[in-house]
């Protein structure tokens, strides 16, 4: 793969990128339309198809904030078209890596030494290369490493990024008002602490302390002495990406265990640690030799308020669904209906998320439940197509809900899909055992 010597890191220089992006999206719908009036029947497939490409050929280059949105919508594998989920999943960990001497020169500038003045072994080609960072494997002393590397200007570029990609998703998700600045504000301040390896290194710690009594669940070992503001350093874990893993056969016994590990990780951090790991792509864990589940990345780590925390689980209770006072109640507590919202508002939003809370929250009425089963997939697939061709959605303020929603939901939709990966059958409340 051809590597990079340097990275656009200027505000101009970014934005410059963007608008040659945008003029290749713009000659896409030109061609797109020019066929259509020949054909009245074709569909957008092809159309996908180039702007994924255009959009993520462009990102691709940039790294950092840019990339990390397109991370992000990978995994909407039910929202977006296939063309784009498909696309942007490559950036979970497959992107031109740094060249050897930008490597050399980025641990020099962050560690006062070049790398084969600190490591025993560095191997010079990076293993894998996602939005923010790198990796290239290393030892010391006997120990195999992992050293992880973040892109120059990455940390310095979020807020010019997010203020260039802005009025895009305003205009995608239909947000409107003032309000619509603390979600890109929450995008804004976790994308900050995911540049900041030395909090990384200590939320990584705290996680792994805490969760090393989950059966199966395996931790690498963190080293701050080779680690700083920009470099992390742990332990070499063996093993596949679950996305190569899943890729493969494997039994549904096999799938079954590493989808109760994952969904007990989740459940125990949630539950008991009122904070959790707000990134589960595919790219952010590993299965072992003698498949146990590795977790490798903690840079996301979203912290769940009780403000938040009561009222959302709440609303996943089917009897609260259903009673309409308490319904109203909570999606009042949830910034999801505000005293600003005409009467027509009021109705359809109810209406909207009770059908969406119906659906979503069905695993968690559950005491046992099928992540395989095709049928809750085509069920998120059709709303998500009707919610689509929903000409009055259009018409109303899509500006809705706290903004914990933001990590709380990617969170669960990404777990979601993984476990539709694996096809597992999970057991629900199964994760009370590890209480004290």
């Amino acid at each position: 793969m051809k590597t990079l010597d340097k990275i656009p890191t200027g505000k101009i220089e970014r934005a410059s990128k963007l608008v040659k992006t945008g003029v290749k999206i713009g000659g896409n719908y030109v061609k797109y339309y020019s066929k259509k009036l020949v054909n009245s029947d074709l569909n957008k497939d092809e159309l996908n198809k180039e702007n994924a490409s255009d959009i993520y050929d462009g990102l691709k280059t940039l790294k950092g904030s840019a990339l990390k949105v397109a991370q992000m919508l990978s995994m909407e594998k039910n929202i977006l078209p296939r063309a784009y989920s498909d696309k942007f999943s490559l950036s979970q960990f497959s992107v031109p890596p740094l060249s050897a001497p930008l490597v050399r020169k980025t641990i020099k500038k962050y560690m006062g030494k070049y790398p084969e003045e600190i490591f025993d072994t560095f191997e010079r080609n990076s293993v894998n290369a996602a939005s923010i960072g790198q990796v290239h494997k290393a030892s010391k002393e006997g120990v195999e490493m992992a050293v992880k590397i973040q892109y120059p200007g990455v940390a310095e570029s979020i807020s010019s990024d997010l203020a260039l990609v802005k009025p895009i998703a305003l205009r995608m998700f239909n947000i409107k008002g003032k309000d619509s600045d603390k979600y890109f504000k929450e995008v804004e301040e976790k994308l900050f602490e995911e540049t900041d390896y030395l909090l990384e290194m200590k939320q990584s710690k705290e996680i792994t302390s805490a969760c090393s009594i989950i059966d199966g669940l395996v931790f690498p070992k963190y080293y701050e002495a080779l680690s700083s503001e920009r470099i992390i350093t742990m332990d070499w874990m063996e093993g596949k990406h679950l996305s190569e893993f899943v890729e493969a056969s494997f039994s549904s016994e096999v799938g079954d265990k590493l989808g109760q590990i994952l969904w007990d990780f989740y459940m125990y951090q949630i539950h008991v640690l009122r904070k959790v790991h707000a990134d589960p792509h595919p790219g952010n864990f590993l299965v072992s030799n003698d498949l146990n589940l590795i977790a490798i990345d903690f840079g996301c780590i979203k912290a769940i308020p009780d403000e938040f925390y009561y009222p959302y689980f709440q609303l996943a209770k089917k009897e609260i669904i259903n009673d309409d006072a308490n319904f109203t109640k909570k999606l009042y507590e949830l910034e999801i209906l505000t005293d600003l919202d005409s009467d027509e508002e009021i109705v359809y939003f109810k209406s909207l998320f009770k059908e969406m809370l119906t659906l979503f929250t069905a695993p968690l009425n559950e005491e046992e439940f099928d992540f395989g089963a095709d049928d809750f997939w085509n069920k998120i697939a059709a709303l998500g197509q009707q919610f689509t061709n929903d000409t009055e959605l259009r018409k109303m303020n899509g500006n809705r809900g706290s903004k914990h929603f933001l990590y709380m939901n990617r969170t669960f939709f990404g777990l979601f899909n993984l476990l539709h990966d694996l096809k597992a059958r999970v057991k629900i409340n199964n994760y009370t055992k590890y209480l004290n």
